[in-house]
């Protein structure tokens, strides 16, 4: 759920043809809309895992915890403010400098940068995670509309198509 939301979280408003001067930053570069949504997301998924096990007690998810309780177990002390998700992912050395997939261009003669949507962020964590997590949770009747914005959004930005009319 990470990559896609906080890449949604951060183009969400912008222009995605208009080039940056330099690659933004992914982790520190969030909003406090994108550590809200990735928490909601969060949640959703945590709410398919209590319906599972509540219908099949056997099955084993222990490994599935929220954004939160993972990134506290991660990188506990190097997180300078775990006030909530938004403030956790701007103050946690572990993500510092890191920055947005990209790609060059050349704009006037100087290089410039673009999304790279061709990134695995996309290629595969849509696909193969979160459009197969949501499919699970449709299955068992569990609503991700938080988990909705990011897959649209997305999968317009790949130019594909995993959820029509809602389904």
């Amino acid at each position: 759920v990470w990559h896609p939301t906080i890449s949604y979280g951060f183009y969400r408003n912008k222009d995605i043809t208009e080039p940056f001067d330099e690659p933004p930053l992914f982790y520190y570069g969030a909003d406090e809309y994108t550590g809200d949504k990735l928490s909601k997301v969060s949640d959703e998924v945590m709410e398919l895992k209590r319906v599972l096990l509540a219908r099949y007690p056997n099955l084993h998810l222990d490994a599935l915890h929220h954004v939160r309780e993972w990134m506290e177990r991660s990188y506990g002390d190097d997180i300078g403010d775990k006030t909530n998700i938004y403030t956790m992912l701007r103050t946690n050395k572990g993500y510092r400098g890191l920055t947005h997939p990209m790609r060059e261009v050349q704009v006037d003669g100087k290089t410039k940068y673009l999304p790279n949507f061709k990134y695995r962020y996309f290629t595969e964590y849509i696909p193969m995670g979160l459009v197969v997590t949501r499919g699970i949770a449709e299955l068992a009747g569990v609503p991700t509309p938080h988990m909705d914005d990011v897959i649209l959004w997305c999968q317009e930005m790949l130019g594909k198509e995993y959820i029509v009319d809602g389904k």
